[in-house]
């Protein structure tokens, strides 16, 4: 629905979607409230922001949010200019509009103007930054229908990265724990939700975390952040797409489950599409240059945090550029189930291109039941330089299988190098330990490794090296039903292709390079 809105000699064409009035082809030479005839927008320098970067507008644009929600809701427009400002509330039927030109910048902690973080009853399972919302740079919880649009940005220069967090305008801060202006956009317990065009960088812990929300769409958002760029947790019917998210310390995008609800709610019904993620050297993705980072972390990953378990999660379209590859992991007593991932391209992955696997981490309220993971479908994969220390990983416990699980036409190149001593090695169990790849080592297989699994397929893949890699491309162990079929692998002079132990149900076809292997 197209509605046209005159203002002197201003002319502004609203759209109408999800409920929310989005502005285009505004001008003005003079920052002023622009009312429609139901009072539909509101212009924060009516309020008293000023824009400079200098002066505290957070309260001013608190003025604007609470005038437009009190007279029903509309448009909280942010001019071209510099906001310094502490925690901005939002509240229901806003959409807070930044303009192309305008920036929220975060103020240091040092000048007391982030809201407290709230009491959380009983013990916290989940790490510190999911248990407050209210120390954000801009927050909201049991909101309905609030949008964060534009083509503006939220610059978190003071916000911290935990505990002993880094900020812009501090090298580095000691705090008094975690909950310190330490996450850009944090949204609890929300429905119809829409963030939209908006740039975010230096976000803190998490550039954007969204908590038990339902009806959420992240569309066209470009992150460049020191740590987490968007946490979804306990959240369904959600959409993402076409997001470029670059975090060289931490988890790009990263699903999660944790118990910050006090209750046992899954993450479900989520599709991720035409997403880019990157672990380049924070800042570096926005001026272009895209210069190599220490930690190279980035990436697609669900888990760990994983109490309420996920269902019916697709990831398509996406590319991962200098950073760690795709992970799912259960480690936590929840269900893993319904998952479907498919034309991904990876360029200089730093480990493990495919990792899926289950812990006895148990991090969540008593009891905890069994962690699972059944009916993943990985398909249409390509990786390059990928890093020595290990290919896909699929594991189970040794107590419980990962089941139901199929790779399908996967390309990879590895840039190799392992040795016969790493040939010999038996990595160590899950069990309690964090589950990360990093913290497995490296692998006795440089191209695939699978143990404690049932009903595993594995079709159509091919993996290769650079540099001689003395280890056998595959190694099963502890597996119940195996297909293979056309499996592809380059070899070593005088290395076997793979080593199958305690392996039942086995079945190669169409596979020359393990002939005779059974």
């Amino acid at each position: 629905m197209f509605c046209k809105f005159k203002f002197g000699t201003i002319t502004a064409i609203s759209l109408t979607f999800m409920g929310f009035v989005i502005l285009g082809g505004c001008t003005s030479s003079h920052p002023r409230a622009m009312r429609s005839s139901s009072d539909l927008f509101y212009n924060v320098h009516s309020f008293g922001a000023v824009g400079n970067g200098k002066h505290m507008d957070s309260p001013a644009i608190n003025r604007a949010i609470a005038a437009c929600n009190a007279h029903g809701g509309g448009i909280v427009d942010v001019p071209a200019g510099t906001y310094l400002c502490g925690s901005i509330h939002l509240k229901s039927n806003i959409n807070l509009h930044l303009e192309p030109g305008a920036v929220i910048l975060g103020a240091p902690i040092s000048l007391g103007a982030y809201d407290p973080a709230e009491p959380f009853a009983g013990k916290a399972y989940q790490d510190g930054g999911h248990t407050y919302f209210h120390n954000s740079l801009i927050w909201g919880e049991h909101l309905s229908d609030v949008a964060i649009t534009g083509m503006g940005t939220i610059d978190g220069a003071g916000l911290t990265a935990g505990a002993h967090g880094w900020s812009k305008h501090h090298r580095r801060q000691v705090l008094k724990g975690i909950g310190v202006g330490d996450k850009a956009v944090a949204l609890k317990l929300c429905s119809n939700v829409l963030i939209r065009n908006v740039t975010i960088v230096h976000g803190g812990h998490f550039g954007i975390l969204v908590t038990g929300c339902n009806l959420l769409t992240l569309n066209n958002i470009t992150i460049d952040t020191n740590r987490d760029g968007v946490d979804i947790d306990c959240c369904r019917n959600t959409v993402v797409s076409n997001c470029r998210i670059n975090s060289p310390h931490d988890d790009g995008l990263c699903l999660k489950a944790t118990d910050a609800l006090h209750e046992l709610r899954p993450t479900e019904n989520v599709t991720i599409t035409n997403c880019e993620l990157s672990g380049f050297k924070e800042g570096t993705l926005l001026n272009g240059k895209m210069l190599p980072s220490r930690r190279e972390n980035g990436r697609i990953k669900l888990g760990t945090e994983s109490d309420g378990g996920f269902k019916n999660i697709t990831i398509s379209n996406c590319t991962f550029r200098d950073c760690m590859g795709l992970a799912v992991e259960e480690v936590d007593g929840a269900m893993l189930e319904d998952i479907n991932i498919s034309n991904i391209t990876m360029r200089n992955v730093k480990d493990c291109p495919i990792y899926i696997a289950l812990g006895d981490r148990d991090r969540a309220p008593p009891p905890v039941g069994t962690s699972r993971i059944a009916h993943v479908l990985i398909s249409n994969i390509v990786a390059t330089n990928v890093g020595s220390r290990s290919g896909i990983q699929i594991t189970g416990l040794p107590h419980h299988d990962v089941r139901d699980i199929c790779l399908d036409n996967i390309r990879l190149v590895f840039n190799g190098g392992g040795t016969r001593k790493d040939a010999k090695l038996d990595p160590r169990e899950l069990n309690n330990g964090y589950p990360g790849p990093t913290h497995i080592g490296v692998m006795p297989s440089y191209g695939v490794f699978v143990r404690h699994a049932r009903n595993i397929q594995l079709s159509n893949i091919k993996v290769s090296f650079k540099k001689k890699d003395y280890r056998p491309a595959m190694i099963c162990k502890d597996v119940h039903g195996l297909q293979i079929n056309h499996f592809e692998a380059q070899l070593v002079k005088g290395v076997t292709a793979a080593h199958f132990v305690r392996v039942t149900g086995l079945q190669i076809r169409n596979s020359p390079v393990l002939k005779g292997r059974r």
